[in-house]
């Protein structure tokens, strides 16, 4: 997708080197011994450097989390990959993403050969989002983006098969456990989301299983911090 990608295999063989590292370190926790081989070959397939600033390029394949505008983030690739196989992404699976931020998380469950649906709260990121999905070939139909209240889902699209929340909240929103399919999974960072303090601590990845008979089983997982989940006209 890119002559710069091919000529960063290195920093890409590293990056998943340490990627399953950390999975390795923390499958007690997260029930995850290795990483799936799709969610492997989505995060080597995708062009991280794309969608960072360019002012971190030098770091876009570096495992940590890095700053986007509007003070939000683009995820730890660690992060990123265990969410993506908490979420059982891969072909054919419908899954919605809460919060596109640069997109990287949404090109990766695309890779997966999922089709994602991906609301974002801040205007210009969902532009910017848009265009650079589009420009690296993750457009419509595989990723399909809106601008809105991630809160309140994609009901007129719903249900899905796993739902990916990448901003954190004290709940998960009822609204998204109603569109979630049985037998599906979500997955959002639970704890304090303070919006004055952009790395809230406190916050633990939980993966969310739908029961047959509608309930909720919760399963909390590892130590996290992501920006905090907000309504429309919270961020400038």
């Amino acid at each position: 997708r890119s002559a710069a990608f091919s000529q960063r295999r290195g920093e890409r063989e590293a990056l998943l080197a340490e990627i399953e590292g950390d999975v390795r370190e923390t499958a007690r926790q997260t029930g995850l011994s290795r990483l799936p081989d799709v969610v492997r070959t989505a995060i080597a397939s995708v062009p991280r450097h794309c969608f960072v600033r360019p002012s971190d390029d030098a770091h876009a394949y570096e495992n940590r989390a890095l700053p986007i505008d509007h003070g939000q983030t683009i995820s730890q690739p660690y992060i990123v990959a265990v969410m993506t196989a908490l979420c059982g992404a891969g072909p054919g699976k419908r899954i919605l993403e809460i919060g596109t931020g640069c997109g990287y998380q949404a090109a990766v469950l695309a890779e997966t050969g999922a089709v994602v649906y991906s609301i974002e709260v801040v205007p210009p990121l969902a532009r910017s989002a848009a265009q650079t999905l589009e420009a690296l070939g993750y457009g419509s139909p595989d990723v399909v983006l809106r601008e809105g209240d991630g809160r309140q889902g994609w009901p007129e699209v719903a249900p899905f098969d796993a739902i990916l929340v990448a901003a954190a909240a004290e709940r998960m929103p009822s609204a998204l456990g109603e569109q979630l399919a049985v037998g599906g999974t979500l997955v959002f960072p639970m704890g304090p989301a303070n919006p004055r303090r952009p790395f809230p601590s406190g916050q633990t990845l939980c993966a969310v299983d739908k029961q047959s008979d509608g309930s909720f089983r919760t399963r909390k997982l590892i130590p996290v911090a992501f920006v905090p989940l907000v309504a429309p006209g919270r961020i400038s």
